[in-house]
Order: structure tokens, then sequence, then C-alpha cells
């Protein structure tokens, strides 16, 4: 068959080349297509529990990740100019597209009873701009009266003021944000000069949107910093420009298909796909590295150009096919998953592998068709002292040393079981975000000022229609807040509870002391006090934090961006609080929020991407069954592809590296590229055993040296192509960029040291 189509791809190369040229103009086009996804996916799938549960909260309270927070600590705010422009910068942002309302401490609302009606006036504390340093001074007595604001439009005790803008559903999701955050940014940094004050940012829609802008960056910037890495070794190694350009052109096809295959399905760029261009070079050029040494060594024998291309074709084409098909399921197994991000970074990943294994196949022989004789300089690599010094001593102590091998892996894989087992369950609500950024610095800020930016809400149904107007009631909202209180992760509370409050403190004249929560015979007649709500009149304070039954309510909290066993041990402690207070007979009371999205979203992925690893490895077992055909030579096979991944998790739990999605990523991209020198080692292995008459030491050092410089320039490449990733500005990122790079090198010393050793011992006859 392999013969078949070396004939057909060599006899077709101007073919071949013009359907290049099709797919590049079609797809190419389609690419200029492709979206940027702008919001974050669910982890969690539709049907889940947890995920209903968020559904039905935000069909009824409308989303719970609408808010931008700016925060600043400015001991000048009530300076008369510094009070003045702070205004302005309020109606300022209140004036861009997108956003429904801007409260700060220029523009807050205050219950003011009006004695002749019998109703409680909603009125702006700031009605105006001020002109002079005695109206500031006012507002200033009046808001730091406010109880009602304190720790969430300023903290009186740290000195900070927040500001807290709404967006629309439009904004707060889609691509239009980035308008609205460089207008925002361009406002706040204008306040910022002139006063030489620090601006603080946070909130998710904008932690979204810096998020998707060093997206961009990073897929630019790593595309050509992966082509350039790849490019500097394959000139170091082959001292010539014409493999280079050869295999740079078909890796840079690669990825333009990629992008447009990616329109074509309609799947948005992410943290996840944003990897793949950067991994479809490095796998292209591993694809290009064993055909380049084979070639070469073909030509070395026969001196034929066109039989040495063939002889590639035919002996590297099902190996390459079988490593690219590992690789393709390792990425495809997660699939499983059903995760929004993880599901189309699956299938694109696994479509992109096959199709850059099926360029390298057709292209790298028609672009060698057309060139020189590789001669000289461009197959003196070959000839390596250096390399060829290396390969004599590891096979003379393979041969000889065996038991030592075994002596000092059975320690260190003792040492990495230890490590192992010492691995923790992680990930934070933003948990991608590098510490040194200012994005995370200022989502510090919140913390330590309102507590934090991350929604955690607690729903109550009552079971009855104006179930949460009677005083009983609120009293049981202000004893779930009390429980709240105790937890130093969680910011103020918004609720019925605040509101009532707010109202009392009205009906009392604004006196601070009196911001609390009605006796029985207060209860009815202040709330008589309430003002009718009207569309539009303010941001209701009231309506937002009901049903139109007076059914149901909410308790808002901000939570800090602690890990998800934190959250988990949070609302484990919180549940049985929440039943004494809200017996189950009587109220139907759940968790939601993004926090708590985020808790089970995370362990729903670890779970799943366990499994997806688990069928990736039971996948690839039976693609080498199929092609070995002996189940000790699978065996034999896999080994020294576990092994490194054992030491990764050695690492993780020495270097307490939690697991989580990327984390558990690693062992699935390791695992599918780690194989390939294995297979590629084993392929020749049975080729030399049937030309050295099964003598198996021949043929096993036979099959090292020739395989042994490919195994080292083919993880070279992976190796530094995956360092880059080390520079990422995200967490996830990062980690992939460090520990892959580790799990590579662990592999191919292993296919080096232990892969022979293990043939060397336990295979004694024909295969």
């Amino acid at each position: 068959m392999w013969n078949k189509i070396a004939d057909y791809i060599l006899k077709h190369r101007v073919l071949n080349l013009v359907i290049t040229s099709i797919l590049l103009i079609f797809l190419g086009l389609e690419a200029f297509k492709v979206k940027m996804g702008h919001d974050l996916a669910n982890t969690l799938p539709e049907t889940d529990s947890t995920m209903v549960v968020y559904r039905q909260f935000l069909d009824k309270y409308g989303p719970d990740g609408r808010a931008i927070f700016v925060g600043m600590c400015d001991e000048k705010l009530f300076d008369l100019d510094h009070f003045q422009d702070y205004c302005d910068l309020n109606e300022k942002i209140r004036e861009i597209p997108g956003v429904t309302e801007c409260l700060s401490v220029t523009r807050v609302y205050n219950l003011v009873k009006n004695d002749s009606v019998k109703k409680f006036q909603l009125q702006q504390v700031v009605s105006r701009r001020p002109e002079s340093q005695a109206e500031v001074d006012s507002i200033k007595e009046v808001i730091e009266n406010l109880a009602m604001y304190d720790g969430l439009l300023f903290n009186s005790e740290k000195h900070s003021t927040m500001m807290l803008i709404t967006l629309d559903d439009e904004h707060a999701n889609l691509a239009v944000r980035r308008e609205l955050t460089d207008a925002l940014t361009l406002l706040l940094n204008e306040y910022s000069n002139a006063h030489n004050v620090e601006i603080h940012i946070s909130g998710m829609p904008y932690i979204r949107e810096m998020t998707t802008q060093k997206m961009v960056k990073e897929i630019v910037g790593f595309t050509a910093l992966s082509i350039l890495v790849a490019g500097l070794i394959l000139f170091l190694f082959f001292r010539s420009w014409r493999p280079l350009v050869s295999v740079v052109a078909i890796v840079l096809l690669s990825v333009i298909y990629m992008f447009g295959i990616m329109a074509l399905l309609d799947f948005d760029v992410t943290i996840l796909t944003g990897v793949l261009p950067p991994l479809l070079i490095i796998i292209g050029v591993e694809n290009s590295i064993f055909m380049l040494n084979k070639y070469h060594r073909e030509y070395d024998a026969c001196h034929d150009k066109m039989q040495a291309l063939k002889n590639v074709i035919v002996r590297i084409g099902p190996a390459n096919f079988l490593t690219n098909t590992t690789t393709a399921v390792s990425f495809a197994s997660f699939i499983i998953t059903r995760n929004g991000l993880l599901v189309p970074f699956g299938i694109l990943a696994s479509v992109c592998i096959m199709l850059t294994y099926v360029m390298t196949m057709v292209l790298l022989p028609t672009f060698f068709s057309y060139q020189k004789k590789p001669e000289g300089k461009l197959v003196n690599y070959m000839n390596n002292p250096r390399i060829n010094y290396i390969m004599d001593k590891v096979s003379v102590f393979v041969l000889s040393k065996k038991r030592y091998v075994y002596a000092v892996l059975a320690v260190l894989l003792t040492v990495c079981v230890i490590g192992a087992l010492r691995i923790s369950t992680s990930g934070r609500v933003v948990d991608d975000i590098a510490k040194s950024d200012k994005l995370y610095k200022d989502i510090m800020f919140f913390e330590e000022n309102v507590g934090g930016v991350m929604p955690f809400e607690i729903s109550i149904n009552t079971r009855k229609p104006k179930g949460i107007m009677n005083a009983a009631f609120v009293r049981k909202v202000q004893q779930l807040e009390d429980t709240l209180a105790l937890y130093p992760e969680f910011s103020e509370p918004l609720s019925i509870a605040e509101v009532v409050k707010f109202a009392r403190q009205g009906f009392y004249n604004g006196k601070r002391d009196q911001f609390k929560i009605p006796s029985n015979n207060e209860f009815g007649f202040i709330m008589k006090y309430m003002p009718e709500t009207k569309g539009g009149e303010m941001p209701n304070i009231v309506t937002q934090y009901m049903d139109k039954e007076m059914q149901c309510t909410r308790v808002s909290v901000q939570m800090a961006n602690v890990t998800t066993p934190k959250i988990d041990s949070i609302s484990r402690s919180l549940k049985p609080q929440i039943d004494k207070i809200f017996p189950r007979e009587k109220y139907d009371v759940v968790m939601t929020g993004s926090a708590m999205v985020t808790l089970q979203g995370t362990n729903y992925l670890i779970v799943n991407l366990s499994h997806s690893l688990l069928l990736a490895f039971i996948v690839i077992a039976l693609l080498m069954t199929i092609t070995f055909h002996k189940f000790k030579m699978v065996v034999i096979s896999l080994i020294p592809n576990l092994i490194p991944l054992l030491f990764t998790a050695g690492v993780m739990g020495y270097c307490g590296i939690p697991l989580k999605m990327s984390t558990i990523l690693v062992f699935s991209i390791a695992l599918g590229i780690s194989v390939d020198n294995t297979i590629h080692y084993l392929a020749r292995y049975r080729l030399q055993m049937k030309m050295n008459n099964y003598d198996i030491k021949k043929s096993v050092m036979a099959a090292f040296l020739e395989t042994g410089p490919s195994m080292i320039y083919s993880a070279s490449i992976l190796i530094c192509g995956f360092l880059i990733f080390a520079f990422s500005s995200f967490g996830g990122t990062k980690i992939v960029g460090f520990l892959v790079p580790f799990t590579l090198l662990i592999a191919l010393i292993t296919n080096i040291l232990v892969l022979p050793a293990l043939v060397l011992t336990f295979y004694r006859k024909k295969i």
C-alpha cells in the first residue's frame, strides 16, 4: 500500500502543489472570518445540576458578572478640584455606550422621608457638580453617614473609594466590549495622570477583555517565536537553508489551514485553541526531522534522489502516521469532557494534527524532488563526531549496565510516587493571571478593600407569594448576613435586609446608628413609606433582590480569588448553618454564582480529564497492538512513556503545583507526543531484526544508532518549542511551558536508556 502511495505522491507532484494552492486560497480567505472568544466558556455541561440552578438564577435576577469595579486611594478626593473631576469622570463613564449605570460617592442615593405624603423619596446625594469646598464638605458628611455604602463604594477604614460600573448584556460578553474598556481606560488614565493617583480596575467583564487582548498578542508572538526557534535548531542541525525553507513553508500552511478550519467549524479563538499554531509548528517540524534524516541516509545509500524519496515515504510514512495518530488521539480524548473550551480544542487539534501529517508526507518529498541532491555539508551532520560519540557510549552502557539502569530507575520512581501522593487538587476563579501582572494586583486591591470581585450568590425561595415581605424573614436574612460576615473571603453583602436597614435609617432622618433591622412594630409602617418602583427612575435597589411575586430573594456577596478547595470548604461549612436559619421544610436555598460554578466546574473537569487521559492511553495501546501485533511489545513500548508522567507528577507534588485543568493537559499532551520516539525506534528495530537475521543485540543497537540522532533532534525541537510557553502571562500556559518540556526530556532519556534495555531484557524471539 505504501509503495502505491509513494508512487502517487511522486508522480503527481504538480497536482499536489495545485491542490495545496487551492486549499490555501479557500482556507486563507476563511481564516479572516475567525472570531475571538470574548466570553468564558462553560466549564459544566448545561444538564449539570449546578449549571441548571445557575441558569435559573440568571433568568430570575439577570447576569451576575456584568460589573466593572474601579478603585483608588485618593486622600484628597474631597478636595474641591479632585471631587469636581471625579464627578465629571462619573458622568463621562455613564455616557460610554454599553454602560447602564456608574455608582460612586458622586452618584449615590439616599432615602429621605417626606412626612407630607408619608413616602420615602429617592434623592441623589450629589444633585449637581459642587462649586465650593463647603458643598463638598457637606456632601462628604452625608456620604460617610450612609452605612449601606460603606464597604461597597468606599472603605472608611482604609480611605479607599470604588466605582461600580454595570454593563448591558451585549457589552458584558461580546466583542464590542473592547471599545467600552478602551474608552473607560482612557478616561481613568486622564484622571490618574491629572491627580497622580493609581487606578485599579477589575470585575469579570474587564478581566475577560484584558485576558482576550493578552491572548491575541501571545498567539502572534508565540507563533513567530516558535517558527524562529524551530528554524534556528533546524539550521544548526542540517546546516542548510533548503530544508529549512521547505519545512517552514509547510508549517506555515498548516497554521493558515488551521484558522480556516476553525472559521468553517465556527470555533472561537480561546486560550486553548490559541496554543495550537505553535503546537502545529512544533509537530510539523518533528515529522520533518525524521523524514529529513531518513532521506539523507537513503540517498547516501543509493545515490538516487527519487528512489530515496520513495523509500522515505514507504519506511517513515507508517511510523509517522502512527505517531501523529497517537498525538491526535490524546487531544481527541478531550471531546468526552463536554467542556466548552476543551471540546473545540480537542476536535480542532486532532483534525489539524492529521492534516499536518498529510501535508508533510505529500509536500516535503515534492519540495525535495525539485531541489539539488543532498550532498556535501547538507549530510555532514550524519557523521557528527559528538553525536556519534554519545550514541556509541550510550549503546555500550545499555548493553553492559542494564541492571544499573533499572536500579537507579527504581529509586527515582519510588521518590516520584511519594511526591505524586502529595499533589493537591486546586484552581482559582481567576486562575490564569500571573501574580506579577497588574490585573492580578488590581484584584488583590479589591480583595483588601471590598472583599473581592467574584460573584457568590445565595438564592432563597419562601415557597409563597410575598413571603419575603415580613420582619421575621428579613431578620433571618440578617442572620444569614451575620454568618457570612464570619468569613473574611466575602465582601459586605447586598440583600433586602440592607435595603430595609437603609429604609429604617431614612425613616429616622438619616442617623447612622439607626441603620439596623426594624422591630416588628416598626416594620409595617416603615415599609409603607417605600416608594413605588418605576422603570428607569434609578438603579432599582429593591427589585434587583426579589422576583415579581416577592417570593424569592437573593443575598449577594463578592468573593476573594480563593482556591476551589477553599470554596468547597466554605460552601460545606455554610450549608448546615443556612439549613438552621432557613429549614428545608419551609425554604429552598441554593448557593450559586460564578464562584460556585467554578468550583463544580473544576471538580468536573479534573474527573473528566482524568477519564480522557485514561481513554487516550487505552486507544494508544490499541494502536500499538494493531501495529506491533504482540502484547509484550505493546507493554515494552508504553513503559518508557508512563515513567515521564510519573516523574512529572512527583515534581508537581514536591513543588506544590496543584492538579487542575492546565496540569492535567500536560499529561495528555506529553503522552501523545513522547510516544513518537518509541514508535520510530520500534519500527526500525523490527526492520533491523529482519535485516540481521533476528539477532536481538545487533538489531537493538542498529535501530538505536539510526534513530538516536533523530530522537535527539526532534526532542530538542519539541522541548525548545514548548519552552516558549513558559514566557506566557497566563498561569495555565506557563505551567505547560515548564512541565511539558520536563516530561519530554525525561521521555527522551527513557527512550534512549530504558527502551533498548527493556527490549534486550524481555524480548528473546522473532517479532
